[in-house]
């Protein structure tokens, strides 16, 4: 069943889309102030360098993801390329070609059984009207695109937040769930054991609004000495 899209962006929507180098410049200081640990670590790693890829669609974006969970970049490059030679006369196929497409050759590219359910979930839904599109998701705030899109088989909260960092360019999204972040907070404080999720959303809270550059950098720091 469709549901209905909101069109007029809210306030916090239009903020946290402001991904840009002068907002990166301005993160790293803001940054930099919370402590002698964080301005340590941004010296020594440099200028924030994130590149998004926002000229996607959702549905692509979403079908990307789905398509590269769980492998290394390699692997997925080879499984996508041979999903989209299927298409060889359009650079992405729309929602309606995957879906008219035989599943069984589809499989045969690489992609496990429940891999192509999502992606062909994906696909039904973007026909629905619940995968947005990349105008509709711009007007929409971070936490109503979780709330509609984890509703998908295969689509998990990381893998919005994901889309929400490279796709929308969001400025405050804090994947707690994502391990290289806790872990790249462990190496920030030194400290033994990394921070739950839970525990790393209410540390996080002092880094908004740039909780995605501050994921940026937590992914980047090395392991002491």
């Amino acid at each position: 069943m469709s549901q209905p899209i909101a069109t007029t962006p809210t306030p916090s929507a239009t903020i946290a889309a402001d991904l840009s180098p002068q907002s990166y410049l301005q993160a790293a200081k803001f940054l930099s102030g919370l402590d002698g640990d964080w301005a340590r670590q941004i010296a020594a790693i440099g200028p924030c360098l994130h590149q998004a890829k926002p000229a996607r669609e959702p549905y692509e974006a979403l079908v990307r993801a789905i398509a590269y969970q769980q492998l290394h970049t390699k692997a997925g490059d080879t499984i996508l390329a041979r999903f989209l030679a299927l298409y060889p006369y359009t650079a992405f196929p729309s929602a309606q070609q995957l879906l008219a497409s035989d599943p069984e050759i589809q499989r045969a590219c690489g992609l496990s059984a429940a891999k192509l359910a999502a992606i062909r979930g994906i696909a039904q839904a973007r026909l629905d009207g619940i995968v947005p599109t990349r105008d509709q998701a711009l007007s929409l705030s971070d936490e109503a695109l979780v709330e509609r899109l984890v509703s998908l088989k295969g689509v998990g909260r990381w893998t919005v937040e994901m889309f929400l960092i490279y796709t929308l360019e969001r400025s405050d999204i804090l994947p707690v769930d994502d391990y290289g972040v806790r872990k790249g907070y462990r190496r920030l404080k030194g400290i033994e054991k990394a921070p739950t999720p839970r525990q790393m959303r209410e540390i996080g809270g002092a880094w908004s609004p740039y909780r995605t550059v501050a994921a940026w950098y937590l992914w980047r720091i090395p392991a002491r000495g």
